[in-house]
């Protein structure tokens, strides 16, 4: 076995004898071009409706009858927009932990939707969690307090995004739940658990 190992290290170690140092450096460029390209367009498939919506059917629908869809001003937000940070090293640490929930996908735990709806109080509640750890912020990605008309709120917002600005504890999924989706079934739930 150590013969073996010194002998692979002799090879990768020693010049090359048959293709040029600039050969090798090139070749290593394009091969990372091409490795860049095809991991970050995979990224991008997995940002799409499409790709979201291959699992999650049942909640594409609940969002279609949503703000979020559907609106006066024309802007519409996708799953991704929502459930996958902009940020590059944001996005990347989502993308790991979402992939928990496509290998759950995949075993058959939440494949149907009888499935998901008997999980779906778990899952809503992993997620209100993750969005409360990091302060809203795919919420943040959109709206943003600074440019917010409070004159065209209702006095009950108003009050409630003044105290935030005002350096509450409070991040917009502790007010929002239920905003793009359908709540789970929340009897028998601590709601203080939640906040």
């Amino acid at each position: 076995m150590k013969a073996l190992l010194l002998k692979y290290w002799r090879v990768i170690s020693g010049p090359s004898k048959h293709y040029s140092l600039g050969f090798l450096t090139m070749g290593g460029f394009v091969m990372g071009v091409i490795f860049w390209g095809g991991f970050n367009t995979a990224m991008e498939f997995t940002n799409t409706e499409v790709f979201c919506t291959s699992c999650h059917e049942n909640l594409y629908a609940e969002l279609q009858d949503t703000v979020h869809f559907t609106n006066r001003s024309g802007v519409r937000a996708i799953c991704s927009s929502c459930h996958v940070p902009h940020d590059w090293t944001d996005k990347i640490a989502r993308k790991m932990q979402a992939s928990k929930e496509v290998f759950a996908w995949m075993t058959g735990s939440i494949s149907t939707p009888e499935k998901f709806e008997a999980r779906r109080l778990t899952l809503a509640e992993r997620e209100w969690h993750r969005l409360k750890a990091n302060d809203s912020l795919e919420c943040r990605n959109c709206h943003q307090f600074d440019y917010m008309d409070f004159t065209a709120q209702s006095q009950r917002a108003v009050n409630m995004h003044s105290t935030a600005l005002a350096g509450g504890d409070k991040t917009c999924i502790d007010c929002h739940k239920g905003i793009a989706h359908r709540l789970p079934d929340m009897s028998g739930v601590d709601m203080a658990g939640l906040d």
